[in-house]
């Protein structure tokens, strides 16, 4: 492994911060995308999968503290033509949990191309990013929670909305699980986040990024470009412990200086419980949805900027985009995106 690996700097590498998280149901499959390495952002350095990196699908089961299924992703060193070889290992049980297992080698194949082994499916490569959101509208939402001061929504119109990720890309990895799974079957409840890690020159692995729900980053640590959030590193299962009360605490104070609860400190509370630990629930064969009536899931049309910023504010906020923003950015079909 080269030195710089176990460095700050390494994990400045646009390749291993995560974008997006989506889990939604297939044909008659669970679809999980984790979106990678977005070009809008300023530490995005180069296309393609960091090849001495692991990229991995986390699965709790049943409110579970711990994960009991993991599929990890490997790639290799970009060829002449860009792409890269990857290959995807199941984990169950306790090594789900750790670095050290192997796992079972499920299917091999190369971005770009759709690969496959028991039943299972896999693709990745760049994509056209399907997320919409105006951050100056972000900016007023983030900044008042940043500062604990009322939600001024005053000089947003939402029929001016623009979607700043409009013509951006990312690097989308796509797995599709089919209901004969063991685990993943309709009914089963489960808990997804993802993770991206870094081999060490000890020999180890370090957590670099990591997320579940959506806008957490955003809303709660907008200023982490650098990874420096030990949120980052941490399980999800110490989420709550040490994070809990200082979520709540936050979104207690942005609501008592909106006025939108006459109880500010118990929707805090409230809020903090649903967002954390940060994974996204769903539950497999049900329809998915990031709403305001459910959240189950996510698919790549949810609004889920305007479902997160409403909920952390208790206040309608409008963003002024709709699932009709990124339609050209969706499939209905495997791999469910259009790429690059």
């Amino acid at each position: 492994m080269s030195h710089h690996l176990d460095t700050p700097l390494a994990a400045q590498n646009g390749q291993l911060f995560i974008d997006d998280l989506y889990v939604f149901p297939g044909e008659d499959s669970t679809v999980f995308v984790m979106d990678v390495n977005s070009n809008i952002t300023g530490v995005y350095a180069e296309p393609g999968f960091h090849h001495e990196a692991r990229y991995e699908i986390k699965v709790h089961f049943d409110g579970a503290d711990h994960e009991a299924l993991t599929y990890r992703f490997s790639f290799g060193e970009p060829g002449a033509d860009g792409r890269q070889s990857l290959r995807l290992h199941s984990l169950t049980g306790a090594d789900a949990q750790g670095d050290a297992a192997e796992g079972e080698l499920v299917l091999e194949g190369r971005t770009g191309e759709t690969a496959s082994g028991a039943g299972i499916r896999a693709w990745a490569g760049r994509v056209q990013d399907a997320f919409y959101v105006d951050l100056s509208l972000l900016s007023l939402v983030n900044g008042a929670v940043g500062k604990g001061t009322a939600v001024d929504l005053s000089s947003w119109n939402p029929r001016e909305a623009q979607n700043t990720f409009a013509g951006t890309t990312v690097e989308a990895i796509v797995l599709d699980v089919p209901h004969t799974h063991d685990r993943l079957r309709p009914g089963a409840r489960t808990g997804v986040w993802c993770a991206t890690k870094l081999a060490t020159d000890a020999g180890g692995w370090r957590q670099i990024n990591r997320g579940g729900n959506p806008m957490m980053w955003p809303i709660f640590w907008p200023d982490d470009t650098d990874f420096s959030n030990p949120a980052n590193t941490r399980h999800p299962s110490e989420d709550v412990a040490a994070d809990g009360r200082a979520i709540a605490g936050r979104i207690a104070t942005v609501v008592a200086a909106t006025g939108t609860s006459a109880d500010p400190a118990g929707y805090g509370q409230t809020v903090a419980l649903q967002l954390l630990p940060d994974v996204l629930p769903y539950v497999i064969g049900t329809p998915a949805s990031f709403g305001f009536a459910a959240r189950n899931g996510r698919t790549r049309a949810d609004n889920s900027p305007e479902v997160m910023m409403s909920l952390v504010t208790n206040l309608p906020v409008p963003s002024g985009l709709s699932p009709a923003t990124t339609k050209d950015q969706r499939n209905d079909r495997f791999p469910y995106v259009v790429p690059q």
